[in-house]
């Protein structure tokens, strides 16, 4: 499965960014998809991902609350919607795809997409 990225950018504190994720293939739902991301310095953090069928969903704490993952299986996308953004929330987010869910590390997804930069100001 190939997977693209987009709906980053920059937004100052307190507002709102929708990331997609569009994905390729007909074997889409049988995909967990998980969002990623990278700040400056930093490692992948796992912030949300979520289950083929879209039954199933995990965040991180630090964005529980604040952000919400979802997909639409017959449009072959999932959404992150970022909603009371913070500073620290500034980061490169990628989308990756695992034949399982429910892990949380980089090692367990096998296709990535390309990233997409979320710049919050403060």
């Amino acid at each position: 499965v190939q997977l693209q990225a987009s709906g980053g950018g920059l937004v100052q504190a307190g507002g709102s960014l929708r990331l997609s994720c569009a994905a390729s293939g007909r074997t889409f739902s049988t995909y967990a998809i998980a969002w990623f991301r990278q700040a400056p310095g930093k490692g992948r953090e796992n912030v949300a991902s979520i289950s083929g069928s879209g039954t199933g969903t995990i965040y991180a704490a630090s964005v529980k609350g604040r952000f919400t993952i979802s997909r639409d299986n017959a449009k072959n996308t999932v959404y992150l919607q970022m909603n009371s953004l913070k500073p620290e929330d500034t980061a490169v987010y990628y989308c990756a795809a695992a034949r399982s869910y429910g892990y949380f590390t980089v090692e367990n997804y096998d296709y990535w997409g390309q990233g997409t930069l979320v710049t919050v100001s403060s």
